[in-house]
């Protein structure tokens, strides 16, 4: 049983990966004739009338009043902080270097698992983290010929601050998951975010710009299937799996972004952004499969917890 949730869970947080790196390509689009904050409102706002159908079966539990500041603190750090930081910090750094900064999530989210969850971190484990980091840094620094950025300093210090935000956001997530439905949290992020990003509308308003089937489509991919599904899939399988090896699978977006965008965008893609797209799939394999061999040394000391008694009761 603990390995097909094993299973279920990697495939959750792969198809997750999938969709939030196609909002990449989807994003730069509509970038094009919307603002950031509009982009975002849009997101979340579909994304809240998408789980409005399903609201009375995601109620949260009883007692959920008495945890507001822990929920408050979730959806504060992600959607809102999360995404403000990081649209702003694009304005001042590169994406390159955004790219790196953001390949840390994972080992921050590891050793705050190792700190406050009592997650073991094992060598196969750091094997593959260091494997996905290295991946991710040689990614996204081929193009740092290629960008400027008009104040890198004041950008880098917003995205890391964006990093912590999403790595905050994941370990209280995995720490609810216990007692709440994963889809129940990503509902709740789903209308703080819609909320928080309020102002978008007013920058729609007040400079308005004629919808296009194009725009309606990207939205609608943004809206229920990344802003909804994609959110909803990774909090579910990193409830199922543990916050360090979930939080890895993260460093799959950029992978996906770059796939995508060659085969959508006519971008570039060399044989060493090849390369380096292995190195952060297989760290992300490697990792895994350190998370499988903790379950299966659960799965043995349970076992062997349960004979004992009876072999017990036998003599």
């Amino acid at each position: 049983m603990k390995t097909n949730s094993n299973k279920r869970a990697f495939a959750a947080l792969t198809l997750s990966v999938l969709l939030w790196g196609g909002s990449f390509s989807a994003t730069r689009t509509l970038l094009n004739d919307f603002d950031p904050m509009t982009i975002m409102w849009i997101r979340m706002t579909m994304a809240s009338l998408a789980v409005l159908p399903f609201i009375k079966r995601l109620a949260p539990p009883a007692g959920w009043r008495g945890e507001w500041k822990t929920l408050l603190a979730m959806v504060l750090f992600q959607p809102c902080l999360y995404f403000l930081l990081e649209n702003n910090a694009l304005r001042f750094t590169t994406s390159s270097q955004a790219g790196v900064i953001a390949s840390f999530v994972p080992l921050l989210v590891t050793l705050g698992a190792w700190i406050f969850l009592g997650e073991r971190i094992r060598r196969r484990g750091a094997a593959g983290l260091v494997l996905s980091i290295g991946g991710i840094i040689l990614l996204t620094m081929m193009n740092r010929g290629q960008e400027s950025g008009s104040s890198i300093i004041l950008g880098n210090i917003l995205e890391t601050g964006a990093m912590v935000m999403a790595a905050a956001n994941m370990l209280i997530i995995k720490r609810l998951s216990d007692r709440y439905n994963p889809w129940t949290l990503t509902m709740m992020q789903c209308f703080a975010g819609a909320i928080f990003f309020l102002p978008g509308l007013y920058n729609l308003l007040a400079s308005p710009v004629e919808f296009r089937s194009i725009h309606i489509l990207l939205f609608l991919y943004l809206g229920a299937p990344v802003g909804l599904g994609a959110f909803g899939l990774y909090n579910w399988g990193m409830s199922h799996t543990t916050a360090s090896g979930a939080s890895l699978f993260i460093n799959l977006v950029p992978v996906v972004a770059v796939v995508l965008g060659w085969a959508l965008l006519n971008e570039g893609l060399t044989l060493l952004q090849c390369l380096a797209s292995a190195l952060v799939l297989g760290g992300v394999l490697l990792s895994q499969s350190a998370v499988d061999e903790i379950s299966s040394i659960k799965r043995s000391s349970s076992s062997g917890s349960n004979i004992d008694p009876l072999l017990s009761s036998r003599n």
